[in-house]
């Protein structure tokens, strides 16, 4: 009887918020992000690691309510990193840069709520195109390819209501990327990049 009432309470808890937005609702997000890679890499023959760095990028995303509280949402944007080996037998080795091209998409749940703050939750997928790489003059490196990676992604954010159609968020994701490197024609490395990504911006319902 206890857990019933319980349940019962809680449903009348999670219903009695204001609705964000509306089923058929769009919103468009424009946002700053901090690309911030939690990389690791198995190196053969050489050993090592690597060192990826920190991206500060623009980004767009654009959400679509199929109903009050259940979205997808679409991740857009571009990412440069700088990239080196480090520890190898070969000493550290300056790998250039390279961009990534990681869209994503979440299916997200806005919890109900009163007042102007709208949290919600997010898992989805993402693939990633790798693009763009420089190797440097001098290096040891000669030859570089990347291959394109399939992973899964988990968010979390915060709209801010300012008014009707326009409000301010908070969002960060985990993006499981991992990507096959080959060196040279010889050299192999499996890199994880596994970013935490935060962004901050605003935004407009439609």
């Amino acid at each position: 009887m206890k857990s019933t009432l319980f349940a019962a309470a809680f449903a009348t808890i999670l219903g009695s918020g204001v609705s964000f937005a509306d089923q058929g609702d769009w919103l468009v997000r424009g946002r700053l992000l901090s690309v911030s890679p939690n990389e690791s890499a198995t190196i053969n023959p050489i050993g090592g690691d690597v060192d990826i760095d920190t991206s500060f990028v623009p980004e767009l995303d654009i959400s679509y309510f199929f109903t009050d509280r259940i979205a997808a949402e679409l991740i857009l944007g571009v990412s440069p990193h700088d990239v080196m080996a480090v520890g190898t037998a070969a000493g550290n080795i300056d790998l250039g840069s390279v961009s990534l091209l990681p869209p994503t998409l979440t299916l997200q749940y806005h919890f109900p709520t009163q007042g102007a703050v709208r949290p919600y939750v997010g898992a989805g997928i993402n693939y990633t195109v790798f693009f763009n790489d420089n190797l440097p003059a001098g290096s040891i490196a000669t030859s570089i390819n990347y291959d394109n990676s399939f992973g899964l992604a988990l968010q979390g954010g915060i709209d801010f209501d300012v008014n009707e159609n326009w409000f301010f968020n908070v969002d960060v994701k985990y993006i499981d990327i991992n990507t096959d490197v080959t060196i040279n024609n010889a050299i192999t490395a499996d890199v994880d990049i596994d970013p935490w990504v935060f962004g901050i911006g605003i935004g407009r319902r439609f």
